[in-house]
């Protein structure tokens, strides 16, 4: 039944209004169509204009109950979710992980220390003061501007004034901010603010390079079209090429990665693959090595390498298979991380540019993410990435001819290599240490917006703060050592100056240092020492501005804008302190520590390997791509029975108190903006700091 009930019906006010509809006495809903106007509650029964038509009072209550249903359902939702979430605190709490419990800590344990106590004394002391400040405030202290009432505040201070204690202590206390605190918390935030302007419009000028790039569809030259192997056209350019795929205990992504590379399109005779194997468990090795017979049995020319001692980590690994004897045999070396996957076709479309091009060193490919959403925490990585491969190194790869190289998905000449000294173990980024020694002596880079090659993001915050840590640390490490060969080196001054103030200055150490610095320190202690101030734009319009750039080459992530900015800030945690001790050299800055991966691959990705180029040999069958299914399937199920847990993270947990006391300061004084800044980024560590914004562990 779905009777629908006519409140009113006047000349000018046609339509249905409201329609109820009932399935039985418990099971109803309700349809708004148009909402009554204030005259229509004003007249009454015996008051009804003429022409018009009675109201029915208890179609009135009947609606307003439904209503107040509604609302009542919509509480209890937003009850049921924030219960629900408490609980999972409590259970996090009542564990006791947390990243100080962590054996696998990145972090020196002292430095982290010092660096936590650092933030619990800002803690406490913004606690104190919002205790002062409230009594203040109950006192008769308002403040509705800087100035504090001056006024007042010099008649408290005049000798002949009656005053209380309290009055007289927090009088001296303002005088005290004036004078000694506010002058160099001020000039603090003005650097601050000159720096996150310099910051800003190196962005603003990327991304108006990427848009020409748009506008006039520039991309790099080729002097050789792509060859179809199967038309036997003997023009093709099919130079020497080693594939090496370096991994430490992967054993969730070595089938499909070794897949990946075996089903590459290139004839068999140029082509050579070096598993690089540094694992210490011995399963893992058993499996990778049983992997790589089993497609030497299915023709493959790929051979497996295992280290004893991981020594120097990848690079000591890359650097031991280029020490190979057959290595001089070979022109060019592609490299991918466990988790990556080419397609059949990625050698054909970045191979052919290095033809006629001697002076080129590295062609790069772009990433793309079979996980980009699986959570959160995925999504907002993808925003940071979509940045960096579309605009970044696509405009300094098209008007620099430099970028740093990403550490996979690329082709290396390997003249180049030797050039430039081969792979170091100086520091945990070998891939940019690599790229900026061959720019030094003359290389150029190509980097290609349109070859993807398909891999996994950090899954965990967990994940995600190690992998931050080492790529923020590493490039402090290579500057130190870098500054002096950078000076000497023979490229020219401008591009001297682009190397040492925006590849690593810029880009490297003043953006962590800003965005810790103004946001997560500076901005919360102006609210406590009002007369230091911080301008709404720089809290607000410019942050927005930023991030809607940040978020244009991944349009489908607008939605997620707001959680971007707060992240990114919240972020700037972990990146300040691996810069500090990369720059200095603090704690276990060189320890390298593997990403953990999930194995998550595609299965139209593995179907098209073996439709699109199988490889039947006599005396051999195909790989079987549903037993291959089936295993990644297993691999995954083991994965997930593993015993996992969640951890709190005090750093992170102690800054979310920072910034909310902070906020409940800036009631007082009224700042809007600034306040809900402050909560809503409060309420942004606080999440990560319980670890609840990338995978939840039941």
């Amino acid at each position: 039944m779905a009777p629908s009930l006519y409140w009113w019906a006047k000349d000018t006010h046609r339509g249905t209004p409201v329609v109820v509809k009932m399935e039985n006495p418990n099971n109803w809903s309700m349809v708004e169509l148009e909402s009554p106007s204030e005259e229509d509650f004003m007249y009454t029964n015996d008051s009804v204009p003429k022409g018009g038509r009675n109201k029915n009072a208890k179609q009135l209550t009947w609606v307003l109950l439904l209503k107040a249903h509604k609302a009542a359902g919509c509480l209890t939702s937003i009850a049921s979710t924030f219960f629900s979430l408490t609980s999972v605190i409590r259970r996090r709490v009542a564990s006791g992980r947390t990243d100080s419990t962590d054996t696998t800590e990145i972090e020196h344990p002292a430095v982290k220390s010092r660096f936590y106590s650092c933030i619990k004394v800002f803690l406490w002391l913004s606690l104190l003061l919002l205790g002062f400040e409230m009594a203040a405030y109950f006192k008769g202290w308002h403040f509705g501007a800087p100035d504090l009432q001056l006024q007042y505040l010099y008649t408290l201070t005049s000798p002949l004034a009656v005053k209380s204690v309290f009055d007289s202590l927090y009088s001296n206390w303002v005088l005290i901010r004036m004078e000694y605190l506010a002058p160099p918390l001020q000039f603090l935030a003005n650097v601050c603010i000159v720096l996150f302007l310099i910051q800003s419009l190196d962005r603003l000028i990327l991304c108006l390079g990427c848009f020409w790039i748009k506008f006039k569809k520039i991309k790099p030259d080729c002097n050789q079209k792509i060859v179809d192997l199967e038309s036997g056209d003997g023009d093709g350019y099919f130079p020497m090429v080693i594939v090496q795929i370096p991994m430490c205990n992967e054993k969730e992504v070595y089938q499909q990665s070794i897949a990946a590379v075996c089903n590459l399109d290139w004839p068999k005779g140029n082509l050579l693959i070096q598993i690089l194997d540094d694992s210490d468990d011995p399963t893992t090795q058993s499996l990778i090595n049983e992997e790589v017979n089993k497609w030497q049995q299915e023709g493959a020319n790929i051979v497996y390498r295992h280290r004893v001692i991981r020594e120097g980590y990848k690079a000591g690994n890359l650097k031991s298979a280029m020490n190979c004897s057959y290595v001089k045999d070979y022109e060019f070396v592609t490299i991918f991380d466990a988790d990556f996957q080419p397609m059949p076709d990625f050698l054909k479309r970045t191979v052919p540019h290095f033809k006629d091009n001697e002076e080129l060193g590295l062609v790069q490919a772009r990433w793309s993410f079979v996980n980009k959403d699986e959570n959160l925490l995925t999504r907002l990585q993808l925003i940071n990435l979509a940045f960096h491969f579309e605009v970044e190194q696509q405009v300094n790869g098209i008007f620099l001819n430099f970028f740093g190289f990403n550490g996979t998905a690329g082709v290396w000449r390997i003249k180049a290599l030797e050039d430039s000294g081969g792979w170091l173990e100086r520091t945990t980024v070998e891939d940019m240490d690599i790229a900026v020694r061959a720019h030094l002596k003359g290389w150029k880079f190509v980097f290609l917006n349109d070859v993807e090659c398909q891999c996994e993001l950090p899954e965990s915050y967990e994940a995600y703060r190690k992998q931050q840590h080492r790529w923020h640390s590493g490039p402090m490490q290579l500057f130190r050592l870098c500054i002096p060969d950078i000076i000497q080196s023979k490229i020219s001054i401008w591009k001297k100056g682009n190397m040492i103030f925006l590849f690593f200055l810029l880009r490297k150490l003043i953006l962590p240092f800003y965005s810790f610095t103004l946001f997560c320190i500076i901005l919360p202690m102006t609210m406590f020492i009002p007369e230091a101030t911080l301008p709404t734009w720089v809290v607000s319009y410019v942050p927005a501005t930023m991030s809607f750039l940040n978020i244009l080459p991944a349009p489908k992530s607008f939605p997620f804008i707001v959680p971007y900015l707060l992240f990114e800030n919240t972020m700037s945690v972990t990146k300040f302190n691996a810069m500090i001790s990369g720059l200095f050299q603090l704690g276990s800055a060189y320890e390298w520590v593997v990403t953990k991966k999930s194995g998550r691959s595609s299965e139209g990705d593995l179907s098209s390997l073996v439709e699109k180029h199988p490889k039947h040999q006599r005396g051999s069958s195909e790989p079987n791509l549903v037993e291959m299914r089936e295993e990644i399937k297993k691999q995954e199920q083991r994965a997930d029975r593993k015993k996992k847990h969640n951890r709190i993270y005090t750093k992170e947990l102690t800054l979310a108190f920072l910034l909310l006391t902070a906020s409940a300061r800036s009631l007082l004084s009224a700042q809007g903006i600034h306040f809900y800044f402050l909560l809503f980024q409060g309420i942004s560590f606080l999440l990560v700091g319980l670890d609840l914004i990338g995978e939840q562990v039941e």
